[in-house]
């Protein structure tokens, strides 16, 4: 019951920041919502029935399934690569490359920008 409530937790934390403008803060959500989603993998396994990782010589059938194991492990280092990736683009981009309002319309501002130069063919 902890489980779910903690996966819980995390998902309405990670869909809140993602829902927010500023590209930090969905790099936040996405980093909570891989939690959450690591957290399910592994409790798919089975919290309950989860033996020693190595098991025991008398009875060998309750080794952990090291299958769970191995997909969080690599959806931490994908996780880990996306939001390096996300941060690097939030660290390179800036502001003023956007001349659109969020309707898709362009800015007040815009009237004072130069011309774009035609195209020749």
């Amino acid at each position: 019951m902890t489980l779910a409530i903690t996966v819980g937790a995390l998902t309405a934390g990670a869909v809140y920041l993602l829902m927010q403008r500023e590209m930090l803060r969905v790099i936040l959500g996405f980093v909570l919502l891989g939690h959450a989603a690591n957290l399910v993998i592994m409790a798919a396994g089975g919290t309950s029935r989860r033996g020693e990782p190595f098991g025991t010589p008398d009875n060998p059938g309750s080794v952990a399934d090291p299958l769970p194991q191995a997909f969080v492990l690599t959806a931490i280092v994908i996780a880990f690569s996306i939001t390096i990736f996300m941060l690097v683009l939030s660290a390179t981009g800036t502001e003023d490359d956007d001349t659109t309002d969020d309707d898709g319309l362009p800015d007040e501002d815009d009237a004072r920008l130069p011309a774009s130069a035609e195209v020749r063919a």
